[in-house]
């Protein structure tokens, strides 16, 4: 519990510090996103003064989640798990992307930034890497990072082939990273989201550590390797987006850009997999979910139909058409969020009863 709350509260420190000093490097420099108009409608919500608002806050993020997670275990002198290791890899591989991404829309002032197919190839890249090491690196009882079975709040009977699953994994680190970003689109709107998601996360790692099958074998236990590791990172990012959200709120001061959304979206489906949750992953970033359902309806809709169900997708744009103000539109995705993750902790605790 000690390294828990050490890594949260040095994350959360370090993001508080952190965000601000790489507003003033970046606004000292005249850095900031160039405003891309979407085509979806002629009728674009009003994003000018948003001009001008620096971006890449993702790296302030990151940054503040490897002082808290490596700062904890070296107060403790504890060695960190192959788990959180792995974690930290995909959410920097992911993170990488951004970075590239927003590179070009920063300091190269294309708004376009990398083509949707290369990020795709890359992600591709990543995520079947991930997914392989994710099989690797058995503890003494034979469980690795991830395991073979299709979850829910534990393992299920339905085992895949380690080909299959590497490609299931791979599916869900695309779906989720590009579901975050697409959440992005309102000041403070995916950093809200995702801070209750990793909160969710942090507590079920506790829970799992403290009825693991690695103390005591019994039909309620789980089998997860490194819940205590996990719930040490989980942690780390609730307060490092915890701590950014106070820059990123409207009217933002920064803008976290595709290196916080797709370094937030890598971390949030490696503790789905690792904590044996990957179809709860539904609930626990049930937002996410909504934000890109909208999407793809809007898409089949217009293809099949040719009419748009929505005045303009992702659906929070929609109710800007509408009238509604921006801070009224997160504060009720944010509420909205916490129901989804409230049903998801439901679901988990009440499985653990029944057994």
């Amino acid at each position: 519990m000690r390294l828990i709350v050490l890594s949260a509260l040095l994350s959360l420190i370090t993001s508080l510090l952190a965000t601000p000093t790489l507003i003033r490097f970046l606004r000292a420099r005249g850095l900031a996103q160039a405003i891309k108009q979407s085509t979806d409608t002629a009728n674009y919500p009003d994003h000018e003064h948003k001009r001008g608002t620096p971006s890449m806050g993702g790296l302030a993020i990151v940054f503040a989640v490897l002082v808290g997670y490596f700062g904890s275990h070296l107060a403790f002198w504890t060695p960190p798990s192959a788990s959180g290791l792995l974690v930290l890899f995909l959410t920097l591989a992911l993170g990488l992307i951004g970075f590239i991404d927003d590179y070009k829309k920063v300091f190269l002032q294309h708004s376009a930034g990398i083509k949707p197919r290369t990020k795709l190839v890359f992600q591709t890249i990543i995520g079947l890497v991930f997914g392989f090491f994710a099989l690797q690196f058995a503890d003494d009882r034979g469980i690795t990072p991830a395991s073979l079975s299709i979850s829910i709040v534990r393992e299920t009977n339905l085992v895949l082939p380690s080909i299959l699953m590497i490609l299931f994994i791979w599916l869900m680190i695309t779906a989720t990273t590009n579901a975050v970003n697409i959440t992005d689109g309102l000041d403070g709107l995916a950093s809200g989201a995702a801070f209750v998601t990793f909160a969710s996360f942090a507590l079920l790692g506790f829970w799992q550590f403290g009825q693991s099958c690695a103390k005591d074998e019994y039909i309620k236990c789980y089998n997860v390797r490194d819940p205590l590791d996990l719930a040490i990172i989980a942690a780390a990012f609730a307060a490092a987006v915890f701590g950014f959200l106070w820059f990123n709120t409207s009217p933002a001061s920064i803008i976290m850009g595709d290196t916080g959304s797709f370094a937030i979206g890598g971390a949030i489906v490696a503790l789905a997999i690792f904590t044996h949750t990957q179809l709860l992953l539904v609930l626990l970033g049930g937002l996410f979910v909504f934000t890109t359902g909208s999407v793809v309806l809007q898409r089949i809709s217009f293809k099949l139909r040719k009419k748009r169900i929505f005045l303009m997708s992702p659906i929070h744009h929609h109710f800007e058409l509408k009238g509604w103000p921006e801070q009224q539109i997160v504060v009720r995705f944010w509420i909205l969020q916490g129901l989804f993750v409230g049903a998801g902790l439901a679901v988990f605790y009440a499985e653990w009863v029944a057994r």
